[in-house]
């Protein structure tokens, strides 16, 4: 019998190896011939795998694919996950929706990287017990079939030396005789649930890739951005401020609610061909130059200015933010002055001219005399990128976790992947935030290659249209699994013509637009104080800290700081505000005025939001709410309390009206409380 079973054995390979050799296939590594069950449509799953999928530590992590084999036997399937430097995969499993698609789910406990994929198999006792069900509902004999499931029950005891003692038991009790109806114990329901899991799997197959998925920290989700000129923070116009004149405005910046202090860089600035006030290029002797200009002889990307102070100071304003609940983000710029040390001691690194001089950085017509860039490819690449690297790694260590990377889209993409992927591996709570105002391809490229946020094309969207197009492109199109906006509201560089011509009105409507749509967001300092004076014909703020010192009167008439804590306030104390992809937007019927809202998942926490984008006039309007999303029937009452006025409205139906006037009120947020209309009448009234 062993001879005849082993030539039959030699001839059903044989004839499969034929099989193989004889379909016209393209050579595949995934493609076998005894591969029965199909997984695809997998999601979400960035460019086939190449790039991870972006979440937060503590989410519930949904995974969908299609999922189905030839015949009708019943399927079983399930997520295998696990975090970065884990071997062993724990499984979620899965369910089937409709149509062959199915989803399971698993939570991201902590902030890691993770890894996923997917395993499906034939659920042989489920087949099985499905189609004897069906046998004796018709009134067939079912003794062989019962046979049959006392065989498949055999083979999971064989098999069940690693399950629990109570397991096996249950698996026994299945054995004892009974009539051949639907209560025979091979047939009960709690062994079926015992089966699926410890039960016979046949035609095992999984997901031919492996996926990777970021948990990032919480604050990669949510945080409110303050960035500041460290030299600018003092009141003598003729030097720099100190670390400890930073240290002194701490608290204001906290008051009005933000949680991250952003510092453009603070390292020394080179003399060589230095810029003056306003970008000019006759720098006097006193004047700073700009702080991108990085690296002289008091050192490069890993030191400090002295004028700031020392690396004892920045410890000090470190630990003073984190006593005020913030974070220190420090602005990472590649690029350095023609005296940065580098220059001396890797010439390697740089561009030269025929004429033996060094190639400064430009966009044609702009030139930039006082930079230079590195050479990102070459001999040199491993050395120039390892520096680059423990530069970063060089701040994590002195308490800098966050950091906002300068013109990322001059740069290679695979250094950002890798750089990003080795900062991360060590240091898995370091955010990094691209500043790429690029083409769409490359913004969406550097994002799925790792940075936690990406600046947007928010600065320009003014109206209703571009804002709605714009917002549901981030929020409803697989961006969504990869790109997490930060809506900064102005920039050192851009000071946008709705802000330069719209007056502390605009100001207050681009700040609650950016702190309401987006969960991040952040504003340049002077923001607050609606500080719109540019060079004409340009988003190019007069007289720019940039290229001098400057000082603010931080309290100064026209101010609108009451509104940003406000608005910040109202943030913090609304779970749907913290939310990015439960933005969406609803009817409003003027032009002029957008309607959105954000609601968490139970639905404990509805907000909703009107702006008046027109910062010159008043306008009127209709609003639409959503009575079935906020979980209302018709006869509901709903309480909406206005949160920055604190009026509150007690409204039944959809149709709501609002008067939003940009010199008092350009926007209005409603809190809303659902209440649940009930009859009291007797049954019998």
């Amino acid at each position: 019998m062993g001879v005849i079973a082993g030539a039959a054995n030699k001839k059903r390979a044989s004839a499969a190896a034929g099989l193989a050799a004889s379909l016209e296939v393209p050579h595949h590594r995934y493609w076998a011939p005894d591969r029965r069950i199909v997984i695809e449509g997998v999601y979400p799953e960035i460019d086939g795998g190449r790039y991870p999928v972006k979440r937060r530590a503590g989410d519930s992590f949904e995974v969908w694919a299609d999922i189905f084999r030839d015949g009708h036997d019943v399927l079983a399937a399930a997520v295998l996950y696990r975090p970065a430097g884990e071997t062993e995969w724990r499984r979620a499993p899965m369910r089937s929706r409709d149509n062959d698609r199915w989803s399971g789910s698993f939570r991201l406990e902590r902030n890691s990287r993770y890894h996923y994929t997917i395993e499906a198999w034939t659920d042989v006792f489920a087949s099985w017990r499905r189609d004897i069900l069906k046998k004796i509902d018709a009134g067939q004999a079912v003794e062989i079939e019962l046979a049959e499931g006392r065989q498949i029950l055999e083979r999971a005891l064989e098999s069940s030396g690693r399950m629990p003692a109570q397991v096996r038991d249950r698996l026994r009790a299945g054995l004892a005789t009974g009539q051949p109806s639907r209560s025979h114990p091979l047939l009960d329901e709690g062994l079926a649930q015992v089966l699926a899991e410890h039960g016979p799997r046949e035609d095992v197959s999984c997901y031919f890739r492996t996926l990777e998925v970021f948990a990032d920290r919480p604050q990669a989700v949510f945080a409110a951005w303050y960035e500041m000129f460290p030299r600018s923070q003092g009141s003598d116009p003729t030097r720099s401020a100190t670390f400890d004149d930073c240290i002194a405005r701490l608290p204001e910046i906290r008051a009005m609610g933000f949680d991250v202090v952003y510092l453009v860089p603070i390292h020394p600035i080179g003399r060589i061909n230095r810029k003056g006030p306003n970008n000019t290029l006759n720098a006097g002797p006193e004047d700073p130059g700009s702080p991108y200009a990085i690296g002289a002889r008091e050192g490069g990307h890993e030191a400090i200015h002295p004028d700031l102070g020392s690396l004892d100071d920045f410890a000090r304003f470190v630990a003073r933010c984190r006593e005020l609940e913030m974070e220190v983000a420090l602005d990472f710029a590649i690029q350095c002055a023609p005296d940065h040390p580098w220059v001396k001691q890797h010439p390697e690194w740089f561009t030269f001219r025929p004429d033996g001089t060094i190639k400064h950085a430009e966009n044609p017509p702009k030139k930039y005399q006082d930079i230079v860039n590195v050479n990102f490819y070459g001999p040199h690449r491993e050395a120039l990128w390892t520096a680059l690297r423990d530069v970063v790694l060089t701040w994590v260590e002195r308490g800098v976790r966050i950091f906002r990377v300068d013109n990322p889209h001059t740069k290679p993409v695979p250094f950002w992947e890798w750089l990003i992927r080795e900062v991360q591996t060590r240091h898995p709570d370091v955010i990094f935030l691209s500043e790429a105002f690029t083409r769409p391809k490359m913004l969406k490229v550097l994002a799925k290659a790792g940075f936690t946020q990406s600046y947007t094309y928010f600065t320009w969207r003014n109206f209703r249209q571009e804002l709605t197009d714009y917002l549901t492109e981030l929020t409803e199109t697989e961006c969504r699994e990869y790109l997490r906006p930060n809506f900064f509201a102005n920039t050192p560089d851009i000071l946008p013509p709705f802000l330069q011509k719209g007056g502390p009105p605009a100001f207050k409507i681009r700040l609650a637009l950016a702190a309401t749509l987006a969960g991040v967001y952040g504003i340049y300092n002077g923001f607050e104080l609606c500080e719109g004076t540019a060079v004409p014909g340009t988003e190019e703020y007069l007289d720019s800290e940039k290229y001098q010192y400057k000082v603010w009167d931080w309290n100064r008439a026209g101010n609108i700081k009451p509104f940003v804590s406000a608005i910040n306030r109202i943030r913090r104390e609304n779970p749907a505000l913290h939310e990015f992809l439960n933005l969406r937007f609803w009817r409003a019927d003027h032009d002029n005025v957008l309607f959105y809202s954000k609601m968490t998942e139970d639905r404990e926490n509805i907000v909703f939001v009107a702006v008046n984008l027109d910062p010159f006039e008043a306008h009127e309007a209709t609003l639409w709410f959503p009575i079935a999303e906020m979980g209302l029937s018709d006869p509901d009452a709903f309480e909406a309390e206005e949160l920055l006025t604190g009026a509150k409205h007690l409204w039944r139906g959809s149709p709501q009206h609002v008067r939003l006037d940009p010199k008092d009120n350009p926007v209005a947020i409603f809190r809303v409380a659902v209440w649940k209309h009930v009859d009291y009448r007797a049954p019998n009234a």
